[in-house]
């Protein structure tokens, strides 16, 4: 059984001019010990459908599901009493902007141990020593100095790695990371997934890493997700996927990779991910895909079959189309 398990999620947030839809209709499975990775452009609902399966979204937000379970439990049917027992201990969140996320008003150190204690019950002696070792772990020098900091004295890179320190505090059962290494030089980005993988071998936590780099995802991640404009356009596994994408836009994705380019000037995806006004009617990627006929402009394709990818579209790519275009 899959320890997540969502099927039919979709997200609509209240706007002063009417509803915007977030998120479509996503399905997504991560199994214990799984690295999924979500990827795609910004506004592609990546960090929305992790946010609404953790019950961290604002009031504005409306979220509908066919099922929606983690580890047994029903996410959908659950209390929110239930839910913190939940968040934050055996299902746990990296969020991608550090400075936002940790509470200014309190030193870095005490919110790693406030959790230690709502969730694990540890005394002040066992809190402090399991803090430092945190610290440790995540690369943080003279730890015992740093837990009496405030966010505000540390840099954007140390503040992340407090996040990070703090997300993995209870050894949880599924970690999403959301961009974990934004902030962060490539040496330590490096020492940062590799602290990632090496928890999930010590612990079998699932991990899901929602990121822009596919160079990351490459080196980490042992699935992907590609989403556009909140729906999932195609899943597969990593060497697959870079292989022989059958979506158009993650091929285009893949073209735009400097280690790919065999031209001086890197292809570019023409035109914008639609917004709340712009929606096309038919397949969302067709105002910037080169393929899309008047059937793709005018019907919303559904989902092919696993040995495609689940590409959301009419003309799924093979080799043979790739090279010609």
């Amino acid at each position: 059984m899959s320890l997540l398990r969502i099927r039919n999620l979709s997200v609509d947030f209240a706007t002063a001019s009417g509803k915007f839809r977030a998120v479509d209709q996503v399905d997504q499975d991560v199994d214990t010990g799984e690295i999924l990775a979500i990827v795609g452009e910004s506004g592609s609902g990546k960090s929305v459908s992790m946010l609404a399966m953790m019950g961290l979204l604002p009031w504005t937000a409306t979220v509908t599901a066919d099922e929606m379970t983690f580890d047994g439990h029903n996410l959908l049917t659950m209390n929110t009493k239930a839910r913190r027992k939940i968040v934050g201990n055996d299902l746990a969140m990296i969020f991608q902007e550090p400075m936002s996320s940790l509470n200014p008003c309190f030193p870095v150190g005490w919110q790693i141990k406030e959790s230690l204690r709502v969730h694990l019950g540890l005394n002040r002696k066992q809190r402090h020593a399991r803090a430092i070792e945190l610290f440790e772990q995540v690369g943080i020098p003279d730890p015992e100095r740093r837990l009496s900091a405030f966010p505000h004295q540390m840099s954007g890179g140390m503040n992340q790695r407090v996040m990070i320190a703090m997300a993995i505090a209870c050894k949880p059962k599924l970690l999403i990371a959301d961009e974990p290494t934004t902030a962060l030089d490539v040496t330590i980005q490096a020492q940062i997934l590799d602290l990632l993988a090496s928890l999930r071998d010590e612990t079998g936590m699932g991990l899901v890493l929602i990121t822009h780099d596919m160079g990351v995802v490459a080196e980490t991640a042992e699935r992907v997700s590609v989403q556009y404009a909140g729906q999932k356009i195609e899943e597969q596994r990593v060497v697959p996927l870079f292989d022989e994408p059958h979506h158009p836009y993650t091929n285009a994705l893949l073209d735009a990779l400097p280690e790919r380019a065999t031209e001086k000037r890197l292809p570019t995806i023409p035109g914008v991910v639609p917004g709340q006004f712009d929606r096309p009617a038919g397949c969302l990627f067709s105002p910037r895909c080169k393929f899309a006929d008047a059937k793709c402009k005018a019907e919303s394709p559904a989902p092919q079959s696993d040995a495609l990818g689940r590409a959301r579209c009419f003309y799924p790519l093979n080799t043979d189309q790739r090279q010609a275009s």
